[in-house]
């Protein structure tokens, strides 16, 4: 198990060892969230790298990572906690045939801890093999409804979750929760005060040269920088999903496939669904706007 960072600047540099390209003002929540033992509310567009957080958080402080995807009609026998119900009837059918008339010490049995089916909330309770708290990355908290923001709710004030048969189960030690939306619809003020906030905006070109030269170094230096000047480009137009980082990697790897050193419009026009993922964006781009798109980046690009 890593310490946690003690600064900012250790906290961009952990972040760095996984290969993440942070500016300061999110190493700067992050490091708040840390210290202050708060859950981190990242909000932004898909594809930014809101999730990679706490997969890298994980990974490079040597925690267990507890994931809780959330959807439509997330309850608490997905989230939390549920008996299992098949290996309690079993132990009841046994129980019968073995001539057990204790009932009342049955149902205490077969409601015990052997028996109860942990989900990600319960999980993220429990330290972990080296006796840290995990991290606990609820995703895409917006696809929920609010019902299930009020109980978790109740989970991130006290960090405890009641089991009417076993009582309260409480975390020794909060684990490191990172929440994220992509802002679908409006999370509950209640929630995020209780959360530091961050929105996770599209990096400038810089930064996004640099994440590229991480997550795809085999790509031709010409390549990179024409891609991610491309893409900067197609972020500005009025399209129904902009293209996210992981779009831009996403895109990079193809052309690598393709063995490209650069752009073309021949090749922008063929590979336009690693970058693009609906119809409509991708009519709107191919031909006359992405051949336009690309004059523009060769003269910004070229010497002099």
């Amino acid at each position: 198990m890593v310490k946690l960072p003690k600064s900012i600047d250790d906290t961009a540099a952990l972040l760095a060892r996984a290969d993440y390209v942070a500016e300061r003002s999110l190493a700067t929540a992050l490091f708040l969230a840390l210290k202050m033992e708060r859950p981190l509310f990242l909000e932004g567009e898909a594809g930014v790298g809101k999730t990679e957080i706490a997969k890298v958080l994980a990974s490079t402080l040597g925690r267990k990572l507890v994931r809780l995807q959330c959807y439509e009609g997330l309850d608490i026998s997905s989230a939390v906690y549920e008996w299992n119900y098949p290996r309690q009837m079993i132990e009841i059918r046994l129980a019968e045939a073995g001539g057990n008339a204790d009932r009342k010490k049955l149902g205490r049995d077969i409601f015990s801890a052997e028996f109860l089916i942990k989900r990600p909330l319960l999980q993220a309770l429990e330290a972990g093999e080296n006796g840290a708290a995990p991290v606990l990355l609820i995703d895409e908290l917006d696809r929920t409804d609010e019902p299930f923001e009020a109980y978790l709710l109740e989970v991130l004030s006290d960090y405890q979750v009641s089991i009417p048969e076993l009582g309260t189960i409480k975390a020794g030690k909060p684990p490191i929760v990172i929440i994220t939306s992509n802002r679908t619809r409006e999370i509950h003020d209640a929630v995020k005060r209780r959360c530091l906030y961050h929105w996770v905006d599209f990096p400038d070109a810089a930064r996004e040269l640099d994440i590229l030269r991480r997550k795809a170094p085999g790509a031709a230096e010409r390549l990179s920088r024409e891609i991610v000047a491309f893409v900067q480009r197609l972020r500005k137009l009025d399209l129904f999903k902009l293209p996210g980082v992981a779009e831009t990697i996403d895109w990079t790897n193809a052309l690598m496939a393709l063995d490209k050193l650069a752009l073309d419009p021949a090749t922008v026009n063929d590979t336009l669904g690693a970058l693009l993922k609906y119809q409509d964006d991708i009519g709107r781009v191919r031909g006359s706007e992405a051949e336009r798109l690309l004059s523009e980046v060769r003269a910004e690009l070229s010497p002099g």
